[in-house]
Order: structure tokens, then sequence, then C-alpha cells
């Protein structure tokens, strides 16, 4: 009944997959759908439905094993982003006034922040590294060239 247009029937099956995907997004059913694609090439072709079967079995889980592990990877997010303040940690930043131990300020990410260091006092134009956020204040020190 449906010989002449199965590849039509496993397109639409692929469709469906495609449209579960969209709303899971765990690159399964695309996989799955791929297999479905296979299927649908192997009954443009004439092919039995027992080896369509097996042509999208074989095609899926080919996708499933090379093809989704790269993609998770490629598409999947860190857990832990940091945001706001905590971003800054480790970024560079300048002097702008003298930081002592008590006081200065900084440009960090394009914004003036009030500064500290635990050491020695850092001049104005130096480069140096967030360390610690303190409420408002930023506590740096020196930034260490690379090999030194």
């Amino acid at each position: 009944m449906f010989e002449g247009y199965a590849w039509m029937v496993w397109l639409g099956v692929a469709l469906v997959l495609v449209a579960v995907e969209a709303a899971t997004v765990d690159f399964m059913f695309l996989m799955l759908a791929g297999g479905a694609l296979g299927g649908s090439a192997a009954a443009a072709f004439g092919a039995p439905f027992l080896v369509q079967a097996v042509v999208a079995a074989i095609v899926a889980v080919v996708l499933l094993v090379t093809v989704r592990p790269w993609l998770k990877r490629r598409f999947t997010v860190e857990q832990h982003q940091r945001m706001g303040a905590e971003a800054n940690l480790g970024r560079s930043a300048y002097v702008l006034d003298r930081v002592t131990t008590s006081n200065g300020r900084v440009k960090l990410a394009g914004e003036t922040w009030s500064a500290r260091t635990s050491g020695d006092s850092i001049e104005p134009g130096e480069e140096v590294v967030v360390d610690a956020i303190e409420g408002a204040t930023v506590l740096v020190s020196r930034a260490r060239i690379l090999g030194s």
C-alpha cells in the first residue's frame, strides 16, 4: 500500500524527531532523525522494509556514537559561570591612583574601582590583577610577566 511512498513516511518520522529535538535540545532525537533520513534514502532506492530499518538503526547508532558527543561538547555551556563582581576575579586592571594597603583606584573593565593591595604600593600606570573583591573594593597584586 505505502511501498512507493515509504521514503515519505521515513521523512515524516525524521521531521517529527527534529521537532521533538527542538523541545529537548539533547541531540538524541536529532541523531535518530538522521537515522530516519538514512531509512528514507534506502526506501527511495527501493530497498525492502527490513533493509530500511537496518540502515536507519545503523545510521542512528553511528551518529549517536560519533557526532552527538562532539555536539554536546561544542554546545554545552559550563555549569558555573561567574557573574557580577565575581566575573572580575583574575582580570587585569590599570592603576589610576597609587594603590596601598589602605586605598587606591584602578580602572577595571571600563569602570573605576577603589583598590587595596596586601603588599608593596603600586604606582599609577602599572597593570595589576584582581585577586579578590570585598564590597566595592578590589584587592589587587602586580601582574606577573610570563617567564618570570
